[in-house]
């Protein structure tokens, strides 16, 4: 896979002056339907988290409330991307390697995801999976 396919998705949002309300609706919104449903919260300062990669998963990060930084990279090339925004979500498909870093006070990272939990499609040592996607792994 390639970042090119790592992209913000703008989510519908509906103003309202008692307050806004964004939606998201799978095959709508996005490309996936939604298995599992989890968020990070309470990061200490200074901590980071991701550090792996998924072999088939797809997923939408979105930060609820406050902000931090997702640190993207397919094996040939990086970008990084401020998520600070409740009605935009980082798409990520399968094989990107992931790092979440620089989290607000206060902030909630809530991510779709279209499996359930499978150790199996992860990986978490990032030279195993450079070596995956460079054709080196034996």
């Amino acid at each position: 896979m390639s970042l090119d396919k790592c992209q913000i998705i703008h989510l519908p949002r509906i103003n309202d002056p008692r307050g806004n309300l964004t939606f998201v609706e799978a095959g709508r919104h996005i490309p996936f339907s939604i298995q599992r449903v989890y968020y990070l919260y309470d990061v200490p300062g200074g901590a980071e988290r991701g550090g792996h990669a998924h072999k088939e998963l797809h997923q939408l990060i979105i930060a609820m409330s406050g902000s931090f930084d997702i640190h993207l990279d397919d094996g040939r090339s990086k970008k990084s991307v401020h998520m600070n925004r409740s009605y935009y979500g980082l798409y990520v498909c399968p094989m990107i390697w992931r790092e979440i870093d620089n989290f607000s006070s206060g902030a909630v990272c809530m991510v779709l995801a279209s499996n359930y939990y499978d150790e199996a499609d992860y990986y978490r040592d990032y030279h195993q999976f450079i070596d995956v996607v460079k054709g080196n792994a034996g």
